[in-house]
């Protein structure tokens, strides 16, 4: 986030960017929660046999080919019962490479150092990196983000069947194809969260959280626009994807065409010389407080809450309550901070790394959104809200995210200079978001609501539908 001008407070997004339905805080698309559950290989599954070029047996490919035949499973079922009776045909390729070993030469270009997995439709085929990319993915993520990218990149061979039927032509731009892509992989984890796959599992809660954290890792790098060639969106538009399908099955996939997508794409394009492309600022000055408070007492002006202080005190309360990195003190109307705690947050993860894992921290934005979460806290206070329990969380995660929506614009003539968010921030949001000890879902006790995956949608509720949207969705 920039220090540049404030945003304005008529700031309007078009688009329906959500699912349909009421979002329920245990549950993920009225799957419940259950932490209980393990996520990733069936145990006592035999191995599924396919036919690999290069492969060379080992952990990842079987992983990965355990990964397509759920993946084959599951579209020669929906594609004929969800698209007139089309059946699903089988790639005519497989092939596994080390993007560190011997190259190979796969759709047109050579497999060196290029740690990816990708469809190809020159041959009908699906790639994957068995040295680097998927290796990195386990480490980090866990197996189901193994099977979540695969399950992307058979998006891809999804569309390419379906075609029309999918809203695919010749001239369909890139981020269309992604973000179905991204649609149908949300989809098949449908069928895997409801335990009808033979190879995998996965609980909705901290295992689908990893998956959807598998978003950030793989993201568009901030400022590049959509309409690029290549372009497969932000984290905040692909999670949205991702959780369409999840929700409403491979017929919402088929819809998404450029004018859905140019109208719920949250972040436009910036010039590549543009400073608020990545920008990240020093949450810890005075200077740079100053200008939250103001972004916050402005974006909730019209509520008519009396605004509270932001003190730097430790995380604490007179009383002694807590809930670091920030506290709310509803005595008071103090929002109490640990300004070292969040200038830790906001310290962005080097390029690879997973976000707030192993001392990493995420960016700015997390770290104000964990003071903004607060702040909400006394808008919910003065209308005379519960703030425990997790309606409170939801109204916590949704007001923040209308908070988040006012800062996009800039007020002309505000010589003073204000808060104004970044291209990446947003994804920031969203890996805050996920993390099992965010505030910025979680109640006056710091009780975080249970499910990631309502937490995300919470937010996005705020971001496109205001502070008005948040008071009919979460009242």
């Amino acid at each position: 986030m920039l220090a540049t001008q404030l945003g304005g407070c008529g700031k309007t997004i078009t688009g329906t960017p959500r699912a349909v339905g009421d979002i329920d805080a245990g549950t993920a698309a009225g799957i419940p929660i259950d932490n209980s559950k393990p996520s990733g290989p069936k145990q006592g599954v035999g191995n599924a046999e396919f036919t690999v070029d290069n492969a060379d047996k080992g952990e990842m490919d079987r992983l990965a080919v355990n990964a397509l035949a759920d993946i084959y499973d599951y579209w020669t079922e929906r594609m004929p019962a969800d698209f007139d009776g089309q059946k699903f045909e089988p790639l005519k390729r497989l092939v596994s490479y080390d993007s560190n070993g011997t190259a190979l030469k796969v759709c047109n270009a050579s497999t060196a150092k290029s740690v990816n997995a990708f469809y190809c439709s020159l041959d009908d085929s699906v790639s994957w990196d068995r040295g680097v990319l998927l290796p990195m993915l386990d480490k980090q993520f866990g197996p189901m983000s193994v099977v979540a990218v695969l399950a992307h990149e058979m998006g891809h061979a999804v569309q390419f069947r379906l075609g029309k039927k999918s809203n695919i032509g010749q001239g369909t731009p890139t981020i269309v194809k992604e973000q179905q892509a991204d649609c149908y992989a949300g989809a098949f984890f449908r069928h895997v969260a409801e335990g009808k796959a033979k190879h995998f599992e996965i609980n909705v809660g901290k295992g689908l959280n990893q998956v959807l954290a598998t978003m950030f890792f793989i993201r568009d790098p901030a400022g590049l626009s959509a309409n690029k060639q290549g372009a497969h969106g932000l984290a905040f538009d692909r999670v949205f994807a991702f959780q369409a399908g999840f929700t409403e099955g491979p017929k919402r996939c088929a819809r998404m065409d450029p004018a859905e997508i140019n109208s719920r794409i949250a972040e436009k394009e910036r010039d590549e010389q543009d400073e608020e492309v990545g920008g990240q600022v020093d949450v810890a000055t005075q200077k740079n407080q100053g200008l939250l408070r103001k972004s916050l007492d402005e974006a909730f002006k019209r509520t008519g809450a009396a605004p509270p202080e932001i003190k730097d005190s430790g995380a604490k309360c007179a009383d002694g309550t807590s809930t670091p990195p920030a506290t709310y003190c509803a005595e008071e109307n103090v929002v109490s901070i640990d300004l070292k705690a969040l200038k830790k947050i906001a310290t962005p993860p080097k390029r690879g790394q997973e976000p707030g894992e192993d001392g990493n921290g995420i960016g700015d934005f997390a770290a104000f959104a964990e003071i903004a979460s607060r702040y909400s806290l006394s808008i919910q206070k003065s209308v005379g809200a519960n703030m425990e329990g997790e309606k409170a969380g939801l109204r916590t995660a949704c007001l923040t995210g209308a908070w988040a929506a006012f800062t996009v614009d800039k007020v002309p003539g505000d010589g003073d200079g204000g808060l104004h968010i970044a291209v990446g921030d947003l994804d920031e949001a969203v890996a805050e978001l996920l993390q099992d000890s965010s505030l910025i879902a979680a109640d006056v006790k710091g009780v975080q609501i249970p499910s990631g995956f309502a937490r995300v949608e919470a937010f996005r509720v705020g971001y496109f539908d205001g502070d008005k949207g948040c008071a009919t969705q979460f009242s």
